[in-house]
């Protein structure tokens, strides 16, 4: 009997008629984990499509739990204030999931950010169940840092490479 309803279960994931990505009007809700050295927190993102293989939205993440008992090279306290656990960041994506042709439920989408912190970019990876429910996850790495000085080390959370990875949803 387990072995039956494992076998429908998966059948009807692949049966599904799902699309990652559909062009102009497109909506993505997608939230999920952020995590990198010395922090993880909660990330969460809206895409909305703009063309065949173009979306732009807005990303924010926040820090919950930071380690402020690490120590830099210099022995300074990670002492890591709201400003410093708060990001908030706009997005421009090249959607290439028709492109590339791999799976209709299947989108990667590299794409570059503006964010509080930094400019950087992103390559991130979407992947649908149904029609309304995937995965996703995304690498982010800053380009240019606003600040050209030594940062400190609460300075240093999202001005590094982060890795977001969660749920995303159609709407």
């Amino acid at each position: 009997m387990k072995n039956l309803i494992l076998l429908l279960t998966i059948l009807s994931f692949s049966a599904a008629s799902a699309q990652a990505y559909i062009g102009q009007g497109d909506n993505k809700f997608q939230v999920g984990a952020n995590l990198q050295d010395n922090g993880s927190g909660i990330n969460v993102s809206y895409d909305y499509g703009i063309g065949e293989n173009i979306s732009v939205g807005i990303s924010s993440t926040y820090l919950l739990g930071v380690d402020d008992a690490l120590q830099n090279n210099e022995n300074e306290d990670l002492d890591a204030n709201f400003d410093n656990r708060f990001d908030v960041r706009f997005r421009f994506n090249a959607n290439l999931g028709n492109v590339i042709n791999i799976d209709e439920n299947f989108d990667i989408y590299p794409g570059l950010s503006l964010g509080l912190k930094n400019f950087g970019g992103h390559l991130g990876a979407r992947y649908f169940f149904t029609d309304g429910f995937g995965i996703y996850t995304e690498l982010n790495t800053p380009f240019a840092k606003y600040k050209s000085e030594t940062l400190t080390a609460a300075e240093t959370l999202h001005n590094q490479f982060t890795v977001n990875l969660g749920a995303v949803f159609n709407l």
